[in-house]
C-alpha cells in the first residue's frame, strides 16, 4: 500500500485493534462498518472499498486516492481520516480486505435525518446545515479538490447534528492552480439527480462548477425534506435537465421565513444552466452566514427537537446511527408470533373495511399489483419504517443506497416479500393504506 499518499499521520489498523463491529450500510463504492478501537477508546468508521467500484482503477490505488484526498481536505466540516485498515471483517467468509479508518458520525446523514423526521428539520437547523456544507465545500475547493458526489447521504451528522462532508469516492484533484480554466479530465460520476446538465454530455470534463450545481439541488432537498424527481429514472433526468427542468420551488416560495428568500435565490443561481453563472462557495458563504446569523438563537431548540424525534420509540431504527449484525430474516412462522403483535397500533387506525380483509387477501393484492406498486409507491422508506424488524437491517441499507423509489420497491419485493410470505405482505398493505390511501383505492384495494 502506498502509505506515502496519506502522509505521516496515517497508520495501519488491523483486527487486533478493533472490536464491537457493526454494519452501518453499503453503497456503490463499498461497505461501511462501525467498530471500537481498543487503544484509542472511541468508535471509528471503516469503509471497505468494493472491488471494481472505480472502473479502470485498481482497488488499492482508489483506496489510497480517497484517503489522500480526505487527509488533504481535513477540517472541521470534512470527515477526518485516521488511517488504513487491513484485515478480515468479522463476517462469515470475508477475505483479507483493505479500507479507510475514519471518524464515526453517530447520527447518520442528512438523508437519514430527513427520513426519520419525514420532512425537513426546523429552519434554524436547516440553515446551519446549509452553511456548514458550504464551509466544507469552500475548504475543499480551496485545496484544489472536488467532491463530485455531493448529496444528502454524503453529508454526515455528529451527535450534535453538525455536518461533515463524506465519501470522496469520486473526488478529483483540480488543476486550476496551474490553469484557471481547466481541471483534470476524469470519469463522470455521482448521483445523477445531483449532476449538472453539462455532465450528461459524452465529452464532459469535470470542473468545480459541478459541485456548485450539486449544492443547489442539495439546498432544495434540505429545505423541502424531499428527494428530487422521485419518479424519474436516469434516462428521463438526462433528457430533461439539459432542457432546463429543475425541482419545483413553488412550495418554498410561499413560505415567509426570514432569510429563506435569499437562500432560495442562491439555490437557483447554483443550479443555473451556465456553469460560469454559478457562484463560488466563497460567495455562497456570504449568503448562508448572513441567513444563519438571524437564526442562531433558535438552533439549540431546533437541534433538541430533531434529537427528540430521532430518539423517540417510534423513530426509524434502521437509519439512526448504525445497524448491528443480525441473524437472517425471520421465518413467516416466527413473524406470526412476534412482529405481527407490534403492528396492532397501526392496524387500529385503519378503516373498518381494511381491517375486515384477511391477510391472504391483502397479500394477493400486493402480488397482483406488483408492477403498478413498483412504479407508484413513493413513500417506500416511510413504509419500511412501519414494517420494523420485518425488513432486515442489510435490506434497509441496500434500499437507502438505491437512487429511485422504483428500485427500492423492487428490493423490498425480492428481499422481504418473497421470503416473508403472507404476513409481511399483509403488513405492507396496511402501511400502504396509511401512507398512500388513494393509490390503494385506485388499484381496487
Amino acid at each position: 500500500m502506498e502509505m506515502a499518499l496519506l502522509g505521516h499521520k496515517a497508520e495501519p489498523v488491523g483486527n487486533e485493534s478493533l472490536d464491537k463491529w457493526e454494519s452501518v450500510g453499503c453503497g456503490g463504492f463499498g461497505h461501511v462498518y462501525r467498530a471500537r478501537h481498543k487503544d484509542w477508546g472511541f468508535d471509528v468508521a471503516i469503509k471497505i472499498l468494493r472491488d471494481g467500484a472505480r472502473p479502470l482503477v485498481p482497488t488499492e490505488r482508489a483506496l489510497c486516492e480517497e484517503a489522500g484526498h480526505m487527509e488533504k481536505a481535513s477540517c472541521e466540516f470534512v470527515l477526518r481520516v485516521y488511517g488504513i485498515y487491513q484485515g478480515c471483517p468479522p463476517v462469515a467468509g470475508a477475505p483479507m480486505q483493505q479500507g479507510i479508518v475514519m471518524e464515526f458520525m453517530g447520527k447518520g446523514s442528512v438523508q437519514s435525518l430527513m427520513n426519520d423526521l419525514s420532512g425537513p428539520p426546523q429552519w434554524p437547523l436547516a440553515f446551519r446545515l446549509a452553511h456548514q456544507v458550504a464551509l466544507g465545500m469552500n475548504f475543499l475547493h480551496s485545496r484544489n479538490l472536488m467532491h463530485h458526489d455531493l448529496k444528502p447521504s454524503n453529508v454526515l451528522l455528529n451527535d450534535d447534528l453538525n455536518a461533515k462532508l463524506a465519501d470522496f469516492g469520486l473526488s478529483r484533484v483540480s488543476s486550476s492552480a496551474l490553469n484557471s480554466n481547466r481541471e483534470i479530465k476524469g470519469q463522470t460520476g455521482g448521483s445523477y439527480k445531483y449532476m449538472p446538465p453539462e455532465a450528461f454530455e459524452a465529452s464532459y470534463e469535470p470542473v468545480r462548477a459541478f459541485d456548485r450545481y450539486s449544492y443547489g439541488i442539495l439546498l432544495w432537498s434540505i429545505l423541502t425534506g424531499k428527494e428530487p424527481y422521485p419518479a424519474a429514472d436516469y434516462s428521463l433526468v438526462a433528457l430533461r435537465i439539459p432542457l432546463g427542468d429543475r425541482p419545483s420551488s413553488e412550495d418554498i416560495d410561499q413560505m415567509k421565513e426570514e432569510g429563506l428568500k435569499e437562500l432560495v435565490d442562491l439555490m437557483k443561481r447554483c443550479w443555473d444552466e451556465n456553469p460560469c453563472e454559478r457562484p463560488t462557495f466563497k460567495k455562497c458563504l456570504e449568503v448562508t452566514e448572513k441567513v444563519l446569523s438571524t437564526h442562531k438563537k433558535g438552533i439549540p431548540d431546533a437541534v433538541h427537537h430533531a434529537l427528540t424525534r430521532l430518539e423517540s420509540p417510534t423513530s426509524n431504527q434502521h437509519s439512526k446511527k448504525s445497524v448491528a449484525f443480525k441473524p437472517p430474516l425471520q421465518t413467516p412462522e416466527q413473524l406470526k408470533s412476534t412482529d405481527v403483535m407490534d403492528f396492532a397500533s397501526l392496524r387500529s387506525s385503519l378503516p373498518d373495511s381494511t381491517r375486515k380483509l384477511s391477510d391472504t387477501d391483502k397479500a394477493k393484492f400486493v402480488d397482483d399489483n406488483r408492477a403498478e406498486l413498483i412504479q407508484s409507491v413513493s413513500e417506500v422508506m416511510a413504509i419500511a419504517e412501519e414494517l420494523g424488524d420485518m425488513v432486515h437491517g442489510e435490506t434497509y441499507s441496500v434500499m437507502e443506497a438505491k437512487a429511485t423509489s422504483q428500485e427500492r420497491m423492487r428490493t423490498l419485493y425480492l428481499r422481504t416479500f418473497r421470503p416473508g410470505g403472507v404476513t409481511v405482505k399483509a403488513a405492507f398493505y396496511d402501511a400502504l393504506r396509511i401512507h398512500q390511501p388513494k393509490l390503494v383505492e385506485r388499484l381496487g384495494g
